[in-house]
Formats: C-alpha cells, structure tokens, sequence
C-alpha cells in the first residue's frame, strides 16, 4: 500500500455518480441485504479503542472470491455527544456511495470510537478495487471530516471475518502503523 490520498477530483466523482447508479439497480432487484449478526459486537482494536458495529449491509452472500479486507476510519467535523446518534441513523443514506463500486461484497458500520473516529469494515472482491474505492470515498469523506484524520488500510487475502478473529501476521501495513485498524485479543 502507497502512500495514501484521493483519487484526481474528476476521477473520484465519475466513480461515485456510477456506484449511485448501480446502487439503485442493485436495490430495485432487492440484491442489497441488512443482516443483524454483527449488530452489538464489539471490537477492540490494538490501539486500545474499540466500537460496536451498529449496521451491516451485504451484497448477495457478501463473501468475495478474491477477498481482502478494507478497514476506512474518519473524524467527522462538528459531529459530537447526541449528534452520533443523529448520524448513525443518517447514515443509511450514504449506502448509495458504496455498495455499487465495483467489488464491494459487505460493510460493518461502526459507532465512534473513544477518540471519536469511525471505522467501517469491509470484505472486498479485489485489493486493487478496495484501494480505488477507498481513495474515491475519501473525496466525500473530506466533505465531512476532521482534515488528516481520513485512512485506510487493505489487507490483500484476508476475508473481513478472519481480520476481526484476532491479530496474527497478515498482509498490509506494519504492525506499528496497524494499530488504529488491527484488532485486538480478548475483545
């Protein structure tokens, strides 16, 4: 993984305005599900955070054939005490600006956590479309967030679930710079 930042503004807004459009296909053929098994876990990350998930959207059976793991984290701006209730209830709004890019299979959404960042969990079909994706949202993210606080990680062979079974060896960043996205034991 590179050096991380959006893709070219022209770029990134041509591939939200056809994730909308598939988005509406994809709901008008009921292929987009809201699952509750995840609902109320919590996860505990390295860094000593950790959030519940509040929400999860798949895609069909949500499993990719070539899965990685996307984790996304942001500070959104002016968002603070009863405004994150606020948000997470909007937030099913934005399922449009994600679950028709190309790839997409499943989201965990997650509450904030002690240091007010959000973090959404994905399972990807493909780490070089979880990266096109991931810097394409961070032009709508930029819209809303802390500046500096928008990253990513893509973890390449690794299904979302076996991420979040716990910490080992796995592809994508170092372990130092993992810590905000790497989960942790014993949570």
């Amino acid at each position: 993984m590179g050096e991380q930042g959006p893709l070219a503004p022209g770029e990134a807004w041509r591939a939200v305005a056809a994730c909308f459009l598939t988005t509406f296909a994809l709901l008008s053929r009921h292929r987009i599900r809201l699952p509750k098994e995840h609902v109320g876990v919590r996860l505990g990350f390295a860094d000593g955070t950790g959030a519940r998930v509040y929400r999860e959207t798949r895609l069909g059976s949500g499993l990719a054939k070539d899965p990685c793991t996307l984790v996304v984290t942001f500070r959104l701006r002016l968002v603070r005490g009863p405004a994150h209730a606020l948000f997470r209830r909007e937030s099913l709004l934005n399922t449009p600006l994600f679950v028709g890019f190309p790839g997409f299979t499943s989201k965990l959404w997650l509450t904030h956590d002690e240091r007010d960042r959000y973090r959404g969990v994905y399972e990807w079909d493909g780490p070089r479309r979880a990266e096109r994706y991931a810097r394409s949202l961070w032009r709508v993210l930029a819209l809303v967030s802390v500046p500096g606080s928008i990253r990513y990680a893509v973890v390449p062979g690794m299904r979302r679930d076996d991420v979040l079974a716990g910490p080992r060896p796995v592809g994508g960043p170092e372990p130092e710079a993992a810590a905000w996205w790497r989960t942790a034991v014993g949570t």
